[in-house]
């Protein structure tokens, strides 16, 4: 296996405590969420994530962020994605809960909800209809492909849009409250359900969820207050991709982007000066487009909504991508005292991530070939510091997921 040489960054702020909601964390450095389809086909989080969140709760203070995770079947639309709506769901999760706060780690869960990124095909197999803010296709093939199964895109009602708020609801309850997170997570970025309501480009509805900035935000902003309502404002944040282009979003060609995303900060700020303060907001970086690299970066950046928000703030993308970009790594943290940096690709190949950049240990290299795969190999089998790596032959390499019971 591969290494990537690192810098120690133990003497640096990277490394100083910071307060985020009620919790303190010991490193600025976080688990970014990562969809891995390692669950078993009912949803429910595996054995084998299990061990995969264990493996990286392994410095203590620190957080992890779960993958992308369904708040119900409606939201769904691949399979061997984990839930949280049922009870065996939220059993399963509460005992990986409770094996990374064994660790002394922290734990958020990201609630999500495809909308129209979902696939027509599988969602006409579960008996599922095929949703979103209108009927404006992702793509000519996501057309194609729901006209094929007799499942056209359609815009949920009024109604159905009130049970989606519901459906959040109980699922961060079932995070908080039975699962036992310490967060969640609003996933209202890189084109889906939310995002697709908040952006023109993929919502022309003419009632009061359509139209002006404050129509299109209310999906998320009801969502928002919804799920602090019934956990806490402190144990919930949200996440957005302003520049993101990732599920057919306009990104920098979309002029509505700053005026956009300055109205919703601005109201997720009037909510903290109110005493409701979201525990984070989580940004994408222009830098990257779902789980690849972009040049989107060249003309745009996150560093105004600073200017608006002024709570913490959780910055994703390229940190650690190709190679650890330390100095920028270095420049936003310092720029701004309230940053958590999110890493995603080296945090998955290196389960002693933290370690290793606090005490400038060399880091394994990632295989993208074993990113969306379904068994433990790329998943449960990176090595920590000082051990033999697994080899692709190797039966640890070779388990499939099962069943927590």
């Amino acid at each position: 296996m591969s290494e990537q040489e690192t810098q120690a960054l133990g003497q640096t702020k990277a490394f100083e405590p910071i307060k985020v909601g009620t919790k303190e964390l010991s490193t600025r450095l976080v688990l970014a969420p990562l969809t891995r389809y390692r669950a078993v086909n009912d949803h429910d989080p595996s054995d084998l994530s299990l061990e995969y969140y264990t493996q990286r709760a392994q410095y203590k203070g620190s957080l992890l962020t779960t993958e992308a995770t369904f708040i119900s079947e409606e939201a769904g639309g691949y399979p061997n994605v984990p839930g949280l709506w049922s009870d065996t769901q939220t059993k399963a999760w509460k005992k990986i809960v409770d094996s990374v706060h064994s660790k002394g780690a922290l734990f958020n869960a990201q609630l999500w909800n495809l909308g129209r990124q979902a696939d027509p095909e599988y969602l006409s197999t579960q008996k599922l209809p095929y949703i979103s803010a209108s009927d404006i296709y992702m793509d000519d093939a996501s057309k194609e492909k729901a006209l094929k199964f007799n499942n056209k895109q359609r815009g949920l009602t009024k109604a159905e849009i009130k049970q989606h708020v519901e459906q959040y609801v109980k699922a961060a309850k079932n995070a908080i409250n039975g699962a036992g997170f310490d967060f969640v997570e609003v996933h209202a970025a890189n084109g889906y359900l939310i995002d697709q309501f908040l952006q023109p480009i993929s919502n022309n509805r003419k009632d009061e969820y359509g139209g002006s900035v404050e129509n299109r935000s209310r999906f998320l902003l009801e969502v928002v207050d919804a799920v602090c309502e019934a956990v806490g404002s402190s144990k919930v944040s949200v996440r957005l991709s302003p520049w993101g282009t990732f599920g057919s979003m306009g990104g920098q060609d979309d002029p509505n982007i700053i005026p956009t995303y300055s109205y919703v900060v601005s109201e997720l700020e009037k909510r903290r000066r109110k005493g409701n303060e979201l525990a984070y907001i989580s940004l994408v970086e222009p830098r990257v487009s779902g789980d690849n690299d972009t040049d989107n970066h060249v003309n745009a950046n996150n560093d105004w909504i600073l200017l608006i928000w002024k709570g913490i703030v959780l910055r994703t993308g390229g940190f650690a991508s190709t190679t650890p970009d330390y100095k920028r790594l270095f420049d936003t943290i310092t720029i701004n005292d309230r940053t958590l940096i999110g890493i995603g690709r080296y945090f998955l190949s290196n389960p002693d991530f933290i370690t290793k950049v606090h005490d400038g240990l060399p880091l394994n290299a990632y295989n993208r070939d074993t990113f969306y795969t379904r068994g433990s190999l790329g998943y449960t089998t990176y090595p920590n510091y000082g051990e033999d790596a697994i080899s692709d032959d190797d039966p640890r390499a070779q388990r499939d997921s099962n069943t927590i019971v």
